[in-house]
């Protein structure tokens, strides 16, 4: 394998920093901050650990946090002597934690849910070699959405197409999701799902990027 510092230069690493998430956009983020990426999708049922935290009153950053270890370990026993990166992302409004929508008539109940009204997105990363999380932290930011009619709600779920059940609250900021919003406080990378200045914070402290 060649140097990835011959190609990129702002990566101090010996070998590409393995992404365990299928997400195109984290995979993107860091890519266009010149970091080297392997992508390997972690196996776990993210439900089956989520919901025990969730119904123990465990508060969303804590529940993101421990997911983001999860993924970041279940990749990282498998990629010796790597460095794995897991991210995970969850919204919570009125002490409700909002999932991914089952389909189309999900995303219309959580729009709904969500109209008028601020919630707040909580992403957290955790970076992991072997059997060891080596860094982990969160950040948050919170969206205002517009008071929503039946009409605009459909006129948008028919615009964002299947994506839709791709993000939890129906929506992608990046993409057409955008007309719903009035007021977006926070880092756009948070809201995306992988908040970069954090993270290469911990890479630099790592010694993987320079400072």
């Amino acid at each position: 394998m060649s140097d990835p510092g011959d190609q990129h230069p702002l990566w101090l690493g010996s070998t590409p920093l393995v992404l365990a998430s299928g997400s195109r956009t984290r995979f993107a983020l860091l890519v266009a901050a010149g970091i080297p990426v392997e992508v390997v999708k972690p196996v776990l049922d993210e439900r089956a650990l989520s919901d025990p935290l969730e119904q123990k009153g465990v508060p969303a950053e804590r529940i993101a946090v421990s997911l983001a270890k999860a993924k970041a370990l279940a990749v990282a026993k498998q990629q010796r002597g790597r460095l794995v990166l897991g991210a995970d992302q969850t919204l919570a409004c009125d002490h409700r934690l909002l999932h991914k929508p089952r389909d189309r008539a999900s995303a219309a109940e959580q729009l709904r849910f969500l109209s008028g009204k601020t919630h707040q997105l909580h992403a957290a990363v955790a970076l992991a070699t072997e059997q060891t999380v080596v860094a982990s932290f969160t950040a948050f930011a919170k969206l205002t959405m517009h008071v929503l009619s039946d009409a605009m709600i459909e006129r948008y779920l028919d615009a964002a197409g299947e994506a839709v059940m791709q993000s939890v609250g129906g929506y992608q900021l990046e993409r057409v999701g955008i007309h719903l919003f009035s007021k977006i406080t926070g880092d756009h990378s948070t809201i995306l799902g992988l908040p970069m200045l954090e993270t290469l914070a911990r890479l630099r402290a790592l010694k993987l990027v320079p400072g």
